[in-house]
């Protein structure tokens, strides 16, 4: 018997279709060792040296695998083809080899995509593990612990306890940070456009054409700034007489986008999707893994979806030219297949971009045996690998230039208008070409021809008022382009970085799913770029970032990397406990008297769910209340209640308002001595229609959906997408999910 070890049960399923009965196939459902929780497990006086231990969750696995690879002839490992699972492999056979002492001959393979042909050949060319992607990946994950378990309890000290520093995601805070101040400190600028309706003469063609130049100059943004300056400019256009100055047209040819790599899979699937960067990869996971398809058994669809390629195998090639000419005719194949050039920093040409395992598994054929989500992103993967290969689309461009001009003599007063010229600009699709396949938003505007010299009349004349915007905050997509472009972190790192950020609130989401920081989240950024620049600096964590590619190529020692970072890291952290005071968050001092002591007001303090009251004679007296006493907030006609701290049923303390998955709620302030909390019902006036006991209350899913249920469940179980004050019946269900 062979064993065959995988990370994923998913992927041992779909393995096991493609091999024979010699084979057992089993899962380590991830990372079986890693650096203990409770200490740092570096030896810094040691070469760095790591002390890795058995997870808890992983030691019922790991029994498992020990019993299999005893019986076992060879074992192979067959973890993901990156840094992060040649790693686990190397640990698995460091348990067994070491630890257990088991003689059975081992080897590693690996594979792009889990397809019959790609598992078969890897079985028949194994390989010894990769030391450097091991080392390069335990290089990352010792520099992560020793900034994290180093630097942290410096912010516990001076901030408070609670807070943690990371090598990557503080410089990701950083960006959101610095991103909101250029918000803040934008200021607005006013300009102004200009629209004609023009017609022609007896006709009922019309042409919708913007005002280009005036007195034969130029307008620029900002030339048209005021009101009074435009109210007077349209009534002297509306004087002069019009014509076609000049007609134009030209062609232009539209590149296919690349296949996608992990970023802009990620951007893509927030643009398009809506889909967050972590759920794009738990979703790309499922493709990649395999995916049942009926009679077809477990299939991947996808190759790997953690890739910084661009690359495309010469097998879908050729299956891709086929198709094409089979499908749509060989005007939409190709006879030499295009490449990209990679603009990724550390880019490994080795791999391949992302695509689907087989051409012909069109995303219609499968639809039926995917989720939505699953099917959407493999439509956008196959969608966008097909087309990466097909011609050029060509787009016809048509200019029209509309020239008005006085009768009269001009006086040379350059405020009054004697010329203005007026231009249309409309696009049309000649040949598809790669649209076919990967439709873009491309405004068609075909005009009717007009001929020059056909005179025109000024039907209409618009003004509009703009005001130049800030920057946007980013969002999921444009944040991992930032990281991208500044090459921080790498594609295994980027839906990790983001996640991260957010679980430890150091950023949020507003109403536009948009990232901002938040108080602390700032106030550890402040920190942080005050005393520890080199952590926060985009260059140098770029340059980090090289370190690891080199350590992978076998061209640097991890340990010189970690010795070079950790030595004036330690200096300047030691010599930062001794000139950094400890910063006083509470500094906003409010009017009103603390109802509990009546002794001195209140003052604003920041908390790991925001800002809230509190009294600053603590812990001599322990009263804290939410900032804002009115209300909570309101969602869909819901009748907030009132936040009134209410006491502790459990130990007496006035609870505090926090937020969690599932909305805001009372918790004491005690915790974790005290765990009590009270949940906040957000009522919509309405007694429950399935009980008449119960109130409907708002509440929400796992996934922050909203909907309607009964305040009195799970002894009824009334629950309604709907809001049952708007619809005449609301769709019940068994249960709240």
């Amino acid at each position: 018997m062979n064993l065959v070890i995988v990370e994923s049960p998913t992927k041992a399923k779909t393995i096991a279709n493609f091999i024979d009965k010699n084979y057992k196939i089993v899962s380590s459902f991830g990372h079986v060792r890693d650096l203990p929780k409770s200490s740092l497990g570096i030896d810094v006086d040691d070469n760095f040296k790591p002390t890795y231990v058995v997870l808890t969750k992983a030691k019922e696995k790991i029994e498992k695998i020990v019993e299999l690879a005893k019986k076992a002839k060879t074992i192979f490992y067959a973890t993901d083809e990156d840094r992060e699972g040649e790693a686990i492999s190397w640990h698995l056979d460091q348990l067994l080899q070491k630890k257990y002492k088991i003689k059975a001959k081992s080897g590693r393979i690996a594979f792009h995509e889990i397809t019959k042909d790609a598992i078969l050949q890897a079985l028949k060319n194994p390989r010894e593990i990769d030391i450097s992607l091991v080392d390069a990946q335990q290089t990352r994950r010792i520099l992560d612990r020793l900034v994290g378990y180093k630097l942290s309890p410096f912010l516990w000290q001076k901030i408070r306890r609670g807070l943690s520093a990371g090598r990557v995601q503080s410089v990701a805070v950083k960006l959101i940070v610095e991103r909101e101040k250029e918000i803040t400190s934008f200021k607005p600028q006013e300009y102004w456009t200009i629209d004609g309706l023009f017609a022609k003469e007896n006709e009922p063609d019309k042409l919708t054409a913007n005002l280009n130049k005036l007195n034969q100059n130029k307008i620029n943004k900002f030339d048209l700034a005021s009101t009074d300056q435009v109210a007077k400019i349209c009534e002297q256009l509306k004087k002069l007489n019009f014509r076609v100055l000049q007609t134009e047209e030209k062609d232009s040819q539209k590149t296919p986008y690349p296949p996608y790599r992990t970023s802009t899979l990620q951007q893509d699937a927030y643009n398009k999707l809506g889909f967050s960067s972590k759920q794009t990869m738990l979703i790309a996971q499922q493709l990649y893994e395999g995916l049942k398809l009926g009679d077809r058994g477990s299939i991947g669809l996808i190759t790997y979806m953690r890739t910084d390629s661009l690359n495309l195998s010469n097998k879908f090639i050729v299956q891709t030219q086929q198709y094409l000419k089979q499908q749509l005719g060989a005007d939409y194949s190709f006879t030499t297949p295009r490449a990209f050039k990679n603009k990724s920093k550390g880019a490994q040409e080795a791999h391949e971009a992302i695509r689907p395992t087989d051409v012909e598994l069109e995303p219609e054929t499968v639809k039926n045996f995917l989720e939505s989500k699953q099917y959407k992103l493999y439509r956008l993967i196959w969608q966008r690998a097909v087309a990466s290969l097909m011609p050029k689309a060509v787009l016809t461009h048509q200019i029209i230039d509309i020239i008005g001009q006085t009768q009269a003599k001009s006086d040379n007063n350059s405020e009054n208008i004697s010329e203005a010229i007026f231009r249309n600009q409309s696009t049309r699709v000649k040949f598809d070409g790669f649209l076919k396949i990967y439709p873009l938003k491309i405004e068609e505007n075909t005009q009717s021809r007009f001929k020059i010299n056909d005179p025109l009349s000024l039907e209409k004349v618009d003004d509009a008022q703009h005001f130049t915007e800030p920057p946007p905050r980013y969002n999921d997509a444009s944040l991992v382009k930032e990281l991208e472009k500044k090459g921080i972190g790498r594609p295994s790192t980027y839906a990790p970085i983001i996640d991260t950020i957010q679980k430890r609130q150091y950023v949020e989401k507003d109403e536009n799913k948009r990232f901002r920081p938040t108080d602390i989240g700032e106030l550890v950024t402040q920190l942080l770029q005050e005393h520890f620049s080199q952590i926060v600096d985009y260059n140098f964590t770029a340059k980090m970032e090289n370190d690891l590619d080199e350590i992978a190529e076998n061209n640097k020692p991890w340990v010189d990397t970690v010795k070079a970072f950790y030595e004036p890291f330690a200096k300047i952290l030691a010599a930062k406990y001794q000139e950094v005071t400890k910063i006083e968050i509470v500094n906003e001092e409010t009017d009103k008297l603390c109802p509990a002591c009546k002794q001195v007001n209140l003052v604003i303090k920041r908390g790991r769910f925001g800002k809230f009251l509190a009294c600053p004679k603590f812990p001599e007296c322990k009263h804290t209340e939410p900032l804002n006493n009115t209300s909570a907030g309101s969602a869909n006609d819901a009748t907030a209640p009132e936040l009134i701290a209410p006491s502790c049923e459990d130990c007496k303390t006035l609870m505090i308002l926090k937020e969690g998955r599932f909305g805001k709620f009372w918790a004491c302030p005690r915790y974790p001595e005290c765990k009590n909390t009270k949940t906040i019902e957000m009522k919509i006036n309405l007694a429950c229609p399935l009980c008449q006991t119960g109130e409907v209350i708002i509440k929400k899913t796992k996934k922050g959906k909203i909907f309607y249920g009964c305040n009195r469940y799970p002894q009824c179980k009334f629950a309604s997408w709907d809001n049952p004050t708007k619809t005449p019946a609301a769709k019940q269900t068994d249960s709240q999910s």
